[in-house]
């Protein structure tokens, strides 16, 4: 399937730098047979009592670090991304530009507390691995007062990070740490408009995904089904699958907010629709052709072209019906990306 069904051209300025406050008062794209302009407080008025609206509650690494490659007597900087804690305490980080570091080069992340690595291999996609001289529980804390919101190139290439990125880059439901990247249709909510939800009748239902890489990779090989995506770690406990199942069972509708939710879902369901408790790693990845067997309505955010997220949103809504939407989207001046606005996806059960 050919990568070019899946580009389209955006202008810059489309690209939201900052968050709308409050967060809710971002606007919403309703995708049906018709197109609906909404606010993101006007939500609740799609879910009924007895759905399920299900939360990604990974909570972002603050895991932006510019650092200091010492190499024998010579030293540069450098600018790296931590990306995932391995099982043996190694990490795996982007760096910036990866020809700047070699095998045995030691990464001075503070000179003061003498926190540093050793580079220890190199991965697939431009990952490198390096082991700390600190132990997992110390590192973490470090970490989170020491690093810096990871935000995505398109604006930090347009601006610097502030403060209050360490908030607003962060969901308010967010709880257990490991994401290198938000999970950003969550941005969009505020406490009390997840208590106005609750208010209904509606089920809450919590996931994990730590996003990686492999979610926000762009995709370089001509034929979509030539990429691969890199695994993340997931969880949906047995007390949500209950939930879910019972969801199900009533005929009542499952709400993925974002496309990290939809992936666990969608791995951790069967073709009958019947949900398992699942832990452990996922690489799905979603095309057109794909059967979703647990996902009624997706709310996403707009996403980059030729992405993996962009195929995933053509496979739920039509390439066709997705392009033209984007079209719409782009002539209506809506917000795009990580910060931006939001669209909510009724599933075509046409296509």
């Amino acid at each position: 399937m050919d990568l070019k069904l899946f580009d389209f051209q955006l202008d810059k300025n489309k690209i939201a730098l900052e968050p709308v406050s409050p967060r809710d008062h971002s606007r919403l794209l309703v995708l049906d047979k018709n197109y609906s302009d909404l606010n993101f407080y006007d939500l609740p008025s799609f879910l009924d009592a007895g759905d399920t609206l299900v939360l990604n509650e990974t909570k972002v690494i603050p895991s932006y670090f510019e650092c200091i490659r010492k190499r024998a007597d010579k030293s540069s900087k450098i600018k790296l991304n931590l990306i995932k804690e391995l099982e043996d305490g190694s990490w795996l980080i982007l760096v910036k530009p990866k020809k700047r570091v070699r095998i045995n080069d030691k990464i001075i992340f503070s000179a003061t507390d003498e926190i540093e690595a050793i580079v220890l291999a190199f991965e697939e996609d431009d990952h490198v691995k390096i082991s700390f001289n600190l132990d997992k529980e110390k590192l973490i804390k470090w970490i989170f007062v020491n690093g810096t919101m990871p935000l995505p190139p398109y604006i930090m290439s347009q601006r610097d990070i502030k403060k209050e990125d360490e908030l607003d880059y962060q969901t308010v439901y967010a709880r257990t740490h490991g994401s290198a990247a938000a999970p950003t249709a969550g941005l969009h909510f505020t406490e009390n408009l997840i208590e106005e939800i609750k208010s209904k009748g509606v089920n809450i239902c919590t996931v994990i995904l730590h996003v990686g890489s492999g979610t926000f990779s762009p995709i370089k090989t001509n034929d979509i089904l030539d990429h691969k995506i890199h695994s993340e770690w997931c969880c949906l406990g047995a007390d949500q699958v209950k939930i879910l199942n019972q969801t199900k069972e009533n005929n009542n509708k499952i709400v993925a907010v974002g496309t990290t939710s939809m992936r666990i879902l969608e791995t951790a369901v069967n073709m009958e629709g019947v949900f398992s408790e699942y832990i452990g790693e996922t690489d799905i990845y979603i095309t057109p052709g794909f059967k979703f067997n647990a996902v009624d309505i997706l709310v996403t955010n707009f996403h980059l072209p030729r992405s993996s997220l962009f195929v995933l949103v053509c496979a739920f809504y039509g390439i066709q019906n997705m392009q033209k939407a984007y079209r719409y989207a782009i002539k209506n001046n809506y917000r795009f990306y990580s910060y931006g606005d939001a669209c909510l996806i009724k599933k075509n059960y046409d296509i």
